[in-house]
């Protein structure tokens, strides 16, 4: 199978998990009252969502260019800004995609490919920390609220398949991984394949390694700061926004917006499905809300950061195009 057909499978079946995630999301909606839940959206807040989403990027932004520098001094804001909008755009529709998008955009004489990719994976490391201390944080303040919670809906469907199995399957995967590396690296002068995966290799790891070289760690950590308090601000605001969920405090959304984060790590487009029904589940289970209320708190918190991510996007590819041409 060629790796073009592989894509395809797996964008499609990406689409059907998607599909599959909506209809368990949205077949008991009882419609009537979602509208009527929406008619009473205080619509301040959803413009300091977007506000709180719009400074998310710009963080994202001033994150990525710390990581760069000390491998392109020369890279500008505002390209690295449209690089990151117009892969968030990518992403929409093909997740994970977009990444290998914006590092095509970013590439240079001084960074190549490997190297920009690198950074990313970085990046991510920074994220997957952020969340795990999110998470952490939101569970230890009201452990008898969501602890429970978390268990049932949340670990036991992610680890319930695998059983007792799973410290023995993770093994398996580390000892395949370093075998992997080690035939790689080992065999490089006898096999010209892992010779040029060796070279990619070591160029992942000097953009992961940017991090060592930069003048100014501190814009990069506190950049990351800003990125995950402003998805916290986010659910906030959507909280805020839907009158029924008043009860509902800024403690209750650092585990909302803990629940939406790892929703995305489902693999469909855009997070679409997944997001909605853990978000939903958790403002039903936990708060005692309809679950149409539910529903719309997702769709409003989701559909709006999807909106911006759209319209940035599109706005970032035109000046990249303007650019090229110039």
């Amino acid at each position: 199978m060629n790796k073009k057909a592989a894509n395809i499978i797996k964008y499609v079946l990406s689409g059907i998990l998607a599909v599959v995630l909506v209809w368990f999301a949205f077949r008991t909606v009882d419609w009537k009252a979602f509208w009527e839940d929406l008619g009473q959206t205080r619509w301040i807040w959803v413009v300091l969502y977007f506000a709180a989403a719009l400074l998310a990027l710009v963080f994202r932004e001033e994150r990525w260019t710390a990581l760069m520098r000390p491998l392109d001094p020369q890279l500008r804001r505002l390209h690295v800004w449209d690089s990151i909008n117009v892969g968030n755009l990518v992403n929409v529709v093909l997740p994970g995609a977009g990444e290998f998008v914006r590092c095509g955009y970013v590439s240079s004489k001084r960074m190549s490919y490997d190297k920009a990719f690198g950074t990313i994976a970085c990046e991510r490391l920074s994220d997957v920390v952020a969340v795990a201390l999110l998470l952490v944080a939101a569970l230890s303040s009201k452990w008898s609220v969501f602890g429970s919670f978390f268990a049932e809906n949340i670990w036991a469907p992610m680890t319930g398949r695998l059983g007792g199995s799973t410290t023995w399957i993770l093994l398996g995967i580390v000892l395949l991984v370093a075998g992997f590396f080690w035939a790689v690296f080992h065999f490089r002068s006898r096999v010209r394949f892992f010779a040029k995966l060796a070279d990619t290799l070591r160029g992942l790891g000097t953009g992961f390694a940017s991090i060592a070289k930069m003048e100014r760690k501190w814009p990069f950590i506190l950049s990351t700061v800003g990125i995950w308090a402003m998805y916290v601000m986010m659910m906030w605001c959507t909280i805020r926004a839907i009158p029924m969920l008043d009860a509902l405090t800024f403690t209750d959304a650092l585990f909302l917006s803990a629940v939406g984060n790892i929703a995305s790590i489902i693999p469909v487009p855009g997070g679409i499905g997944a997001y909605h029904y853990l978000v939903a589940l958790s403002a039903q289970s936990l708060y005692g809300a309809t679950w149409e209320t539910g529903i719309l708190l997702a769709t409003l918190g989701h559909e709006a950061h999807a909106i911006l991510i759209i319209l940035v996007g599109v706005i970032s590819y035109f000046h990249l195009t303007l650019q090229r041409k110039k």
